[in-house]
């Protein structure tokens, strides 16, 4: 697997070998020990989500809070995704500062999300299946979001022909003055 840093320190992307041969291909998408020596820390994934989303959908920015912090090991299995990352952690360096990747079902890529980071993506293609395995379980009574559009965050997202398709969650999501963060 091919470990590389993102412009936030603590955020992978990470991308697994793929073997081709006339009849398809195949590729490890997860292994425990692998992900471990990448990240450099134990991590216990409890949670598999999967989710579909038509051309324009926004899902995010979301993230938990602690005693439910999530890490997340994002990737997508159909489809194309601008997959957003924006650090939420007030005592960090890199507070407000954000990654952005396109994450496509060809190009089998994902990306690790510690706790104390939100996640969002915009899904490019008719529709896009994406993936992840979360380190702790939902917790509505810790969830947080942020608004997708906040100027201080200033998200460079795609060029859009009409606004996005959001959930009446994300559309009410607080800017990030008024967002409960991380210490």
């Amino acid at each position: 697997m091919r470990v590389s840093p993102t412009s936030l320190p603590e955020v992978l992307l990470l991308e697994p070998e793929v073997a081709c041969d006339a009849r398809g291909f195949v590729v490890e998408s997860f292994n425990q020990r692998v992900f471990e020596a990448a990240v450099g820390h134990t991590a216990n994934f409890v949670l598999d989500v999967h989710s579909r989303s038509q051309r324009g959908v926004l899902r995010g920015l979301h993230y938990q809070l602690p005693p439910c912090a999530q890490g997340k090991l994002v990737r997508v299995i159909a489809g194309r995704v601008f997959d957003v990352v924006v650090d939420m952690r007030r005592s960090s360096p890199n507070f407000r500062r954000w990654f952005s990747v396109e994450l496509d079902a060809e190009k089998p890529q994902q990306v690790w999300i510690p706790p104390g980071f939100a996640h969002g993506f915009l899904a490019l293609s008719e529709t896009a299946e994406v993936l992840y395995k979360t380190t702790s379980y939902y917790a509505p009574g810790t969830e947080g979001s942020v608004r997708w559009n906040d100027p201080d965050i200033g998200i460079e997202w795609p060029r859009m022909n009409s606004a996005p398709t959001l959930s009446a969650r994300d559309a009410q999501a607080p800017a990030l003055a008024e967002a409960l963060v991380f210490d």
